[in-house]
């Protein structure tokens, strides 16, 4: 069953008569917290399109900063800031090398091909999600009219929840530079990957060209995404950004959030890793269910019941005690976020507990 018609389906079996006690799904479901939603409705705000929002202007110098780079633009998602970055490294008939597993590659439309005539060529990841140079090196296609130019080559940190040491991104980022390549950074959840590493953004950004983040996931914003890198280079982005339709009037009610969170809630994601791993440790105690406990380094833990036909009947019983999981597909994958307390993941491995005693 392919992936929207399984989120589908899950939703279909949510209960809707009271709020969930633990929505898992996603880190994505976070609700702006009481101290978030007074910073937006302090907001000041102008016009972005003219580059007169200060509150915008505010945290593109933040991200900025953050990462050690000279410029950020800010974008309505994270998916648009990746398409935006790939339209300013690569021209029409052109490819980018990206790693197979790559959320770019498998879950953000095809948007390159579609709207920018830039094609994808993906090469194997590790058991971490890391692309190994050597097969960089080998994507990249000579200067022959039956291929397309090789421009651009994207990576991620986290990758299913794994974080990827800083060597893990200089590596092929500095083989992919050898050949003329630009190198983007998908960093949806770079500041986990931070924080479960202890290293600084600005480190993890070094060896790339661009990196996105995206604000509304861990960080708990209720949308918005950040596009950084040289000055040239965010430029052109934003020219892309107006083209794209992702340009915005008083885009400073939402940059306020972002503020908020790169201020407040950026050391709280260690909260996260730890409720996740403990939820690991919980579930791998129940024999009927398998659970990737080796792989738990930030927010995700991936866990799927040992018989096949036991994954729906157990989604339907998590949500009838306010516990929201995805359907495995085969693996469910567990995400602990902003909304997630200790109360919740001790319910959660109460429910699953419940389910299979049953």
């Amino acid at each position: 069953m392919a992936y929207v018609q399984r989120q589908a389906e899950d939703n279909r079996q949510q209960p809707d008569s009271h709020p969930p006690v633990a929505d898992l799904r996603s880190d994505t479901v976070t609700r702006p917290t009481a101290a978030m939603r007074d910073a937006i409705a302090r907001a000041e705000v102008g016009d972005d399109v003219y580059g007169e929002d200060p509150t915008v202007n505010r945290l593109e110098a933040i991200a900025a900063e953050r990462l050690g780079v000279d410029a950020a633009v800010f974008f309505p998602t994270a998916t648009q800031a990746n398409l935006a970055a790939i339209l300013t490294h690569c021209g029409r008939g052109t490819e980018f090398v990206i790693g197979e597993r790559y959320h770019i590659y498998r879950y953000e439309g095809g948007g390159s091909a579609v709207l920018g005539g830039v094609a994808p060529f993906p090469i194997p990841t590790d058991e971490r999600g890391a692309v190994a140079p050597a097969d960089v090196a080998a994507a990249v296609k000579p200067e022959d009219p039956h291929f397309p130019r090789t421009s651009l080559l994207c990576l991620e940190n986290t990758v299913s929840g794994r974080a990827l040491p800083v060597e893990a991104i200089r590596q092929p980022a500095t083989r992919a530079h050898e050949y003329g390549l630009a190198v983007h950074l998908d960093g949806a959840r770079l500041f986990n990957a931070c924080v479960a590493l202890g290293c600084s953004p600005a480190t993890m950004a070094g060896p790339v060209d661009s990196v996105t983040l995206c604000l509304s996931k861990g960080l708990g914003t209720p949308a918005g995404a950040l596009l950084c890198g040289t000055a040239a280079f965010v430029h052109e982005a934003r020219r892309l950004r107006k083209m794209l339709g992702g340009s915005m009037r008083q885009a400073g009610i939402l940059a306020a959030a972002g503020i908020h969170a790169l201020e407040n809630h950026v050391d709280r994601l260690s909260d996260d890793h730890r409720r996740a791993q403990a939820l690991a440790n919980g579930l791998s105690e129940i024999d009927a269910l398998e659970v990737d406990v080796q792989a738990v380094q930030s927010n995700m833990l991936f866990v799927r019941p040992r018989r096949a036909e036991d994954g729906a009947p157990l989604v339907r019983h998590l949500a009838g005690r306010g516990i929201r999981i995805a359907v495995p597909s085969p693996w469910s994958r567990l995400v602990t976020h902003l909304d997630i307390d200790d109360d919740a993941v001790t319910r959660t491995v109460d429910g699953f507990r419940a389910f299979f005693r049953s």
